[in-house]
This record gives C-alpha cells, sequence and structure tokens, in this order.
C-alpha cells in the first residue's frame, strides 16, 4: 500500500482551467486527464489524501467521478467544498474540515499553515496553486498545477523534504564556519 497526496482538482470548473493556464481545452478533458492519471500511479490498496477543491459539478457528477477513481480517499475541506454533498458520496474514509497530522511530521491542510526551522511539521497543503509559496523549506504544494494533474506518492514528497533540509543544513554550516 503507498499513500499519495493530491489537491485542488476542480473537477468541472471550467474558469480554473483559465485562472491557472491549465493545459485543457474543456472541462471534460480536464477531468479525463486527472481520472486517467489517477487510476495510473493509484492501486485500490494504496490511500490518498485529498487536500480540498474538488469539484465544482453537480453532486451527482461528482459522485460519478469519485467513484471511477482508485483507492481509498480521506478528504481535508476546501474553501470550495460541500461537506454534506461530499459525504453523501459515500467515497471518503473520512472528510475532515481541520488539517491531519501524519506521519507525526507532515501537516496536511488545504490552505498553507505558516511553519519554519522552528517548527517541528512540514505543511502539505494545496489552495494556492501555482504561486511560490511552496518552494519554502517546509512546505510542499500539492496542488494539480504543482505536480502535473497527479497525486504525489509520500516517498517523492519525503525526499523533497529530505533534500530541502540537507540543503539548508549545509548551507548553514558553511555560514557558521565562515564566520568562525
Amino acid at each position: 500500500m503507498k499513500t499519495f497526496f493530491f489537491s485542488d482538482p476542480h473537477f468541472g470548473h471550467y474558469n480554473i482551467i483559465e485562472y491557472q493556464n491549465r493545459p485543457f481545452q474543456t472541462t471534460e478533458e480536464m477531468d479525463a486527464v486527472m481520472i486517467e492519471n489517477w487510476n495510473r500511479v493509484v492501486t485500490p490498496n494504496d490511500h490518498v489524501y485529498l487536500l480540498g477543491d474538488v469539484s465544482l459539478h453537480t453532486p451527482k457528477k461528482t459522485h460519478e467521478i469519485l467513484h471511477q477513481l482508485q483507492g481509498t480517499i480521506t478528504l481535508v475541506l476546501g474553501n470550495h467544498d460541500n461537506r454534506a454533498e461530499l459525504e453523501k458520496t459515500g467515497r471518503f474514509d473520512l472528510v475532515s474540515p481541520y488539517p491531519i497530522l501524519y506521519d507525526n511530521f507532515f501537516l496536511l491542510s488545504h490552505e498553507p499553515i505558516f511553519v519554519n526551522e522552528q517548527c517541528p511539521f512540514c505543511n502539505i497543503y494545496g489552495h494556492t496553486h501555482r504561486n511560490k509559496f511552496e518552494n519554502t523549506l517546509l512546505h510542499v504544494n500539492v496542488c494539480a498545477e504543482c505536480v502535473d494533474y497527479t497525486p504525489i506518492p509520500f516517498d517523492e514528497v519525503r525526499k523533497i523534504v529530505k533534500e530541502r533540509l540537507l540543503k539548508y543544513n549545509a548551507m548553514k554550516n558553511k555560514a557558521t564556519s565562515t564566520i568562525q
């Protein structure tokens, strides 16, 4: 079983194509690509943390799309999500209006949460789409646009964070040795 993260698919949201310069002509094309990408990497035995802004389709169409996706899904609600309607789909093992702590270090949220070197967490989030906040040391943006419209595996997120921390510590050690 693998764990994946994904945020802000915005299934059925035509304007997101223009707002975020998504490479699709129609919502049907966008939805089909994200469903295909999801099912290409996620198996029925895998788990996906979906970090909000699921769909702007009707509840019926949203239900149809969600039931095409493989794996079990935990949802952290986004600002465009209707909790009652999404719970009715029966597709989520948990629908949380609050951030979730994963593996004692990764704080999963829809919107970015302030963390820094003194804070003992790494924030995996969505909401900001292509905004560059994700390039900070302890933040990983898993919005659809930032992960090529495909859920990203936990191992890859862990690798990204580890490389950032190693690079940061090397720079800090170099600066410290230069001062001494």
